[in-house]
């Protein structure tokens, strides 16, 4: 790929750097993220027409930009989910206010979250106050607006299964859910989000773990292949388990702050919602026998991820892999007879690319500067920027720019279909190795209570140290820290050692963090 590479004469850089330069009016500063972490997130997100809050309180307006994201997610998962024999489904968003009271974990840890329907009309205020509820509306079972869907699930599937010759049922949904947040933050925590919910039944408690087991290392490889997010895979405790769950198994991700984020979860069910939704089945020996449940899920909080892994001050940083668009090739002319001839071989670089499978926009409006149009794309992440002049058109180059590390080259155009199609993957495979050299350098050891608070305040990231494994030292710990255990990792050593709290025997070390 080298080969392509011309060094940029001095002349031509000085041309080209009044079309690379910020007015201050097209220029959409972001507060450093040295300066403040949080307000750059927020700001990101919105400057870069990602999302923004909705009129209705907590809940978010995601923008074309921002679904476009979302929805190469969604695609890719869901050829994985495909990929492991899953069929996509849906089912209600109201749910039977007295099915929540079947599971009693279950509701115990989302009652305070769940937002409840109790009429079902409007009316004019005969005071006139306006529009009211119709007090003769009420209806006869208030119900759940769906914060998940395993309750209404376990109920439809009782009709579902029979025999054994019933199972496995292998169940996705993509769907939005509402919890009562109080605190919000744009895709983190939101009122409402998109998801999808894995839900599946089986005739064996091996074959339920086996699936917990399976959709968790499809979670880990989506997100370290294409959000290029190195995550630890792990069995939460439990204290920090899905209500409801007998095993949950997370991946867990570290953001540019040191924070961790729980980026998907797996849940073990047992047959806790069977029995508590009377869904029973005839094994092979003719005996009944409950059936053995699973969830699992994603939601949009893979975005929240994907921003804090990779950006800089300058903007978004995009895997290749989940961009809306790959390549933006910006015409750089002085008149029209310039833009005609530039626009034409651009959009023949932009057909070879697009035969290959890469996506290219090719932004030759003249509403915008051309130094606006690179301001923007910067912002936006866009992975390859390509500029052509005049001059370019003159020497058979064009000027490509890489956004994860804003370096420039210009290259001859024969061949440049073949030399971008191997830069989007050096780049993809880049963005990754930073973010795992980031967690390994913030990755240490804590052997006491001391050196836990020291490096959690000092340093952040995660800390690994060894826990007793109950679910009180685990609380006291977190009073003391505001840390939590993020997750009981797979694999790594599996040292024995003394609670760093309690001084009692620990079978490994598990992983502590501040969080999201």
């Amino acid at each position: 790929m080298n080969k392509f590479i011309y060094f940029v004469p001095q002349f031509f850089k000085y041309k080209r750097n009044k079309y690379h330069t910020k007015s201050k009016d097209m220029a959409k500063e972001l507060t450093s993220r040295s300066e403040n972490y949080s307000q750059w997130y927020n700001e990101l997100v919105v400057k870069a027409d990602l999302a923004e809050n909705s009129a209705v309180r907590g809940s978010m307006v995601i923008k074309p930009y921002g679904y476009a994201i979302w929805e190469k997610m969604q695609a890719e998962l869901d050829r994985m989910f495909k990929e492991t024999g899953h069929m996509n489904a849906y089912f209600p968003l109201f749910i039977p206010k007295s099915f929540f009271s079947k599971e009693a974990d279950h509701v115990e840890g989302f009652a305070k979250e769940c937002a409840i329907v109790t009429h079902y009309r409007l009316m004019n205020d005969p005071d006139g106050n306006g529009v009211v509820v119709d007090p003769n509306a009420k209806l006869e079972e208030e119900l759940i607006v769906r914060p998940t869907s395993e309750t209404i699930i376990w109920n439809t599937y009782k009709n579902w299964i029979q025999s054994y010759r019933d199972l496995p049922i292998l169940c996705n949904q993509w769907a939005n859910v509402v919890r009562w947040e109080m605190r919000t933050r744009l895709f983190l925590r939101t009122a409402e989000f998109l998801w999808q919910e894995g839900h599946t039944a089986h005739a064996t408690k091996q074959e339920a773990l086996d699936e917990t087991e399976k959709m968790v290392n499809v979670y880990a490889d989506f997100a370290e292949k294409f959000m290029a997010v190195p995550v630890i895979k792990g069995a939460k405790s439990e204290n920090e388990r899905f209500a409801g769950a007998l095993e949950t198994y997370t991946i867990e991700a570290l953001m540019q702050d040191g924070k961790a984020l729980q980026s998907g979860t797996s849940h073990f069910l047992g047959q806790n919602f069977a029995k508590a939704f009377d869904v029973k089945f005839a094994n092979k020996d003719g005996k009944e026998d409950y059936v053995w449940a699973t969830s699992w899920g994603v939601s949009t909080r893979l975005m929240g991820a994907l921003i804090m892994a990779h950006s800089d001050d300058n903007g978004l940083v995009l895997p290749p892999k989940l961009a809306p668009f790959q390549v933006v090739i910006v015409p750089i002319y002085r008149n029209e007879e310039q833009l005609k001839a530039i626009s034409e071989k651009a959009n023949e670089i932009s057909a070879k690319l697009k035969d290959r499978g890469i996506s290219v926009k090719v932004d030759d409006l003249d509403t915008k500067k051309p130094g606006w149009k690179f301001a923007e794309y910067e912002l936006k992440g866009v992975p390859v920027r390509i500029a052509m002049g005049p001059r370019d058109l003159e020497n058979g180059t064009v000027e490509i720019a890489r956004r994860d590390t804003l370096e420039k080259n210009v290259v001859p155009v024969d061949g440049v279909d073949q030399y971008i199609d191997d830069l989007l993957e050096e780049i993809q495979q880049t963005i990754f190795q930073k973010a795992l050299d980031y967690r390994t350098e913030h990755t240490t050891r804590a052997d006491t209570m001391e050196e836990l608070k020291d490096m959690l305040d000092n340093k952040g990231g995660f800390v690994l140290a060894h826990w007793d494994g109950t679910p009180e030292t685990e609380q006291k710990i977190k009073d003391e820290t505001k840390a939590t255990i993020r997750c009981i990792p797979f694999e790594g050593e599996k040292e024995e050692g003394k609670c760093i709290y309690s001084g009692k025997p620990s079978a490994q070390r598990v992983l502590f963090a501040y969080a999201y």
